[in-house]
């Protein structure tokens, strides 16, 4: 008696989400959701907004990227042609709440993380799922598409590049040494790239410390399993320090500081020469420069705008964002600086609810807001939109007696 055959699984048809009529179908909702009229004014009077004694500056470059929004578009086109179908996202589609309070909203359903509602087990042929803008693992992927899932991938084109950068280093036997944090999305979906054909290893590291211990290894050796055990869980299954740190390349996570990754590629590309000589560096190091541009140009102009003498930053996004947490980091360097992902957690002039990097948690700061004259810097993340810091300039100004639109109506300059 014969074995019955499984039939194979039908290849779902793929629909363009990207035509003209489609997106143009779905600005609107994108726009009324998330664009400011307040933030589109302050850019034409060159960021700078100033009554009541208050004067608020906005970063040049803050906000959504194109890598976003392009995410977001997707989602919501994903939405508008799939009206009559289930959809599932693979986790959060990028990290801002309400972003993805939005997306719940509209009944797409997560499979992971804490809005959860449905298991990737119980998917079946044709069933739509969006791919969140971090990509996805390797085995994520096959697994979708063994089941027959409409794929709706909004993976970033910037974290795809990272990807065949590390891709590259398994084919010519290099290690990847990956900069970022090992259970963010990102990173597991890059390091999941780098042991996808089973030759590969990489050993993620998230500072300059972590860097040191690694470049310390290369240079003198030391115990494996004292290695092993630090990066546990941050390296490849089967890796071997002794092995595996012969020939390195360099990458990370798109949205970590670029001064710290250009940091860690210095002093390990310095270990590799200490241990192999100038002369053969090529042979056991590689790098190059995979920071999103998005995230280093809201980098550079926090750096300018830090250097106005201002009296305190307000940083606007989701807690969980990488980016916008190293925004937080580079002003509280500088400044007193507020990490808030929205506008409600401006209390009072007398109270702030902000998210401390130091404890990981929200914390309540009283007499933030001084009575006399302040000058206030705005920032936010990739990931946060428009709307959130519009939220944020209206209640500061609301703060001083002061309706932002009348204020701004009333010194227009005149049409000529």
């Amino acid at each position: 008696m014969s074995t019955p055959v499984a039939a194979p699984v039908a290849k779902p048809q793929r629909i363009n989400l990207r035509r003209p009529d489609i997106m143009e179908a779905v600005r609107e909702q994108v726009e009324q959701h998330y664009r400011s009229q307040i933030v589109e004014k302050l850019r034409q009077r060159g960021g700078v907004l100033e009554a009541g004694g208050l004067k608020i500056r906005l970063a040049k470059e803050f906000g959504f990227c194109y890598g976003v929004e392009r995410a977001i578009d997707l989602a919501y086109a994903a939405r508008k042609v799939f009206k009559d179908q289930p959809i599932y996202i693979l986790g959060e589609i990028i990290h801002n709440p309400e972003v993805n309070d939005q997306l719940l909203a509209m009944d797409i359903k997560f499979l992971s993380g804490p809005n959860k509602s449905a298991d990737i087990d119980d998917l079946a042929n044709n069933d739509v799922v969006i791919i969140p803008a971090f990509g996805a693992q390797v085995a994520t992927m096959e697994k979708l598409k063994a089941k027959g899932c409409q794929l709706v991938d909004t993976t970033c084109g910037d974290v795809m590049t990272v990807w065949k950068r590390v891709t590259q280093n398994v084919k010519e036997q290099f290690t990847s040494i990956i900069h970022g944090k090992a259970k963010h999305e990102e990173t597991l979906a890059t390091s999941s790239r780098a042991t996808a054909s089973q030759a590969g290893h990489y050993v993620v590291v998230l500072n300059l410390q972590e860097t040191d211990y690694v470049c310390n290894y290369i240079r003198n050796g030391g115990s494996k399993e004292e290695f092993l055990k630090k990066f546990q869980g941050a390296h490849s299954p089967e890796f071997d320090p002794d092995r595996d740190l012969v020939s390195i390349g360099v990458a990370n996570q798109t949205t970590m500081l670029r001064s710290e990754t250009e940091e860690i590629q210095r002093r390990l590309r310095q270990a590799m020469i200490d241990r192999y000589g100038a002369t053969e560096i090529d042979k056991h190091f590689r790098m190059f420069d995979t920071i999103c541009g998005a995230t280093q140009e809201r980098q550079d102009a926090l750096i300018h705008l830090l250097e106005e003498p201002l009296d305190l930053m307000i940083v606007v996004g989701g807690y969980n964002s990488s980016n916008t947490t190293h925004l937080a980091e580079m002003s509280e360097q500088r400044v007193p600086c507020y990490f808030i992902k929205n506008a409600g957690k401006i209390l009072s002039d007398k109270a702030i609810l902000h998210f401390n990097l130091h404890r990981q948690e929200e914390v309540l700061t009283e007499n933030w807001l001084p009575a006399n004259n302040v000058y206030v810097g705005i920032t936010a993340g990739a990931s946060c939109p428009n709307n959130l810091i519009d939220d944020t300039v209206r209640r500061l100004f609301a703060l001083r007696g002061i309706d932002a639109d009348e204020f701004i109506a009333a010194t227009e300059p005149p049409i000529s």
